[in-house]
């Protein structure tokens, strides 16, 4: 009897860790085309490492009660020792976690200057407008712009990286309601993710743009900032990066 039982609950075990991920061979379209999308973002060099997906009700995967980013965090405490442009890793949580989103470490290949999606969208057609070379551009339909570029500087070269007022970290992202520089320490989604009520995060311009220097970005973004804040901006002041 009890061998019957033990034969039963392995095979309903088994058969709910297939339900919680399906075999690759299983999957469709959609998850062929997710695949497709994190495949290009590790091998333009962004690192990606999982994060939770929505819920029903506008919750949170993470099932934290009330939690404050919905959809938007890691799974896992240790998201920058995680995060990886490996190929066969970021298949296995792909195919395995078929519902997941994917954050991207900041601070150590690029950055992310991301800002209120209609002072992006100003920002993004001036640029385009005077020749000036944009990378990979994200749309989230929570309302910003992400715009890519290459990093200012990574923890190994201390002597090379520069803080500036524009930093912005998991838990000082509400301080930062108008341009967020994400670099060191910090993350953004990378398309394709789902927030919940049905929204998105995806891109507007593609991966194979390639990452431009910041700062070439930064006069006009802070200015359209500005703009859409009702400030004049000030070229000269605190929000410009200064090395130290």
């Amino acid at each position: 009897m009890s061998a019957e039982l033990g034969g039963r609950n392995g095979r309903q075990g088994k058969l709910s860790q297939w339900l919680r991920g399906r075999r690759p061979k299983e999957t469709g379209a959609d998850d062929a085309g997710r695949e497709a999308l994190l495949l290009a973002a590790a091998g333009a060099g962004l690192p990606l490492a999982p994060a939770a997906h929505p819920a029903p009700g506008y919750r949170c995967s993470c099932d934290r009660v009330g939690c404050p980013t919905p959809a938007r965090h890691p799974v896992s405490f240790a998201w920058q020792t995680q995060s990886t442009t490996d190929r066969a890793q970021i298949e296995r949580w792909a195919r395995h976690q078929p519902q997941a989103n994917f954050i991207t470490a900041t601070g150590m290949v690029h950055d992310v200057l991301d800002m209120p999606l209609e002072a992006g969208r100003e920002a993004l057609e001036r640029l385009l407008a005077a020749g000036i070379e944009v990378g990979p551009v994200a749309e989230s339909d929570d309302g910003r712009l992400l715009f890519f570029t290459l990093t200012r500087g990574t923890p190994e070269d201390e002597d090379e990286w520069w803080p500036c007022e524009l930093d912005c970290h998991p838990e000082t992202m509400d301080e930062h309601p108008g341009l967020r520089w994400h670099c060191r320490g910090s993350y953004v989604l990378v398309p394709p993710a789902r927030l919940p009520g049905d929204q998105s995060v995806h891109w507007v311009r593609g991966l194979e743009h390639p990452l431009p220097d910041p700062l070439s970005l930064l006069e006009i973004l802070t200015d359209a900032g500005a703009r859409y804040a009702g400030e004049e901006p000030d070229h000269a002041g605190a929000a410009w990066p200064l090395r130290h």
